[in-house]
């Protein structure tokens, strides 16, 4: 996830203590925490001082003695192809955490499309499960990441969408599709996280369907 570059916070090195490919290109990179942050927030993340930083959302719980980050390589990239490559012992720059995309006790729902399952994932782990529904879509079924834990932990709250493979309990089709067919909603906050054009598409989606836009929070990954 980026955004535009502004005046960016101090980075400090964190020592890799595992790096873990969970998908084909799509990993795990852990460290130690040594900061309090609250489920939701994001870290810059960079490999030196010569490259911007890039942003991610911190895909660990609150309480935990590791922080982990989730992220995809980007074969045109700079950054995740050497954070794919890193192993334990190896040196990251990360910023302190801050961001405002929080996770909540109220009753909610979250919804994600691939890489941006990492702030519910965290929340999750945070034990912000109660009362929530995750809707989580994907193209691919490899793509539906800690599926069983979040299954086992959220039960028919669960939703997973998937738009180019199907397979049984699981929604042919995109997250779009399978809102536009609810008839209504609850009257409770909605969390919005994925590429610009699922956040924009959903967001008018909830709005046309009668959900205030006050109760709307959108996080975009690029």
């Amino acid at each position: 996830m980026s955004k535009s570059r502004k005046k960016e916070p101090p980075l400090f090195e964190q020592i890799i203590i595992n790096n873990e490919e969970i998908s084909p290109d799509v990993y795990v990179i852990s460290f130690q925490r040594n900061f309090e942050f609250q489920p939701g927030q994001v870290v810059k993340i960079g490999v030196d001082t010569k490259h911007p930083p890039r942003i991610y959302s911190i895909c660990s719980g609150n309480h935990e003695d590791e922080v982990r980050i989730l992220f995809n390589i980007k074969e045109d990239g700079f950054l995740t192809p050497k954070m794919g490559a890193m192993i334990p012992g190896d040196k990251l720059l990360v910023s302190k955490p801050y961001g405002t995309f929080l996770g909540t006790s109220k009753p909610s729902w979250w919804i994600a499309t691939g890489t941006g399952i990492a702030p519910f994932y965290s929340m999750f782990r945070s034990g912000m499960d109660a009362h929530k529904k995750l809707i989580h879509g994907v193209a691919q079924l490899n793509q539906f990441y800690f599926e069983d834990e979040l299954e086992w932990g959220l039960g028919d709250n669960y939703v997973r969408c998937c738009s180019q493979e199907s397979s049984c309990d699981v929604i042919t089709g995109r997250v779009t599709s399978y809102l536009s067919e609810l008839d209504s909603f609850p009257d409770v906050k909605f969390y919005l996280c994925g590429k610009p054009l699922m956040v924009v598409e959903v967001r008018d989606l909830l709005i046309a369907k009668g959900v205030p836009y006050e109760n709307i929070l959108a996080e975009i990954y690029f």
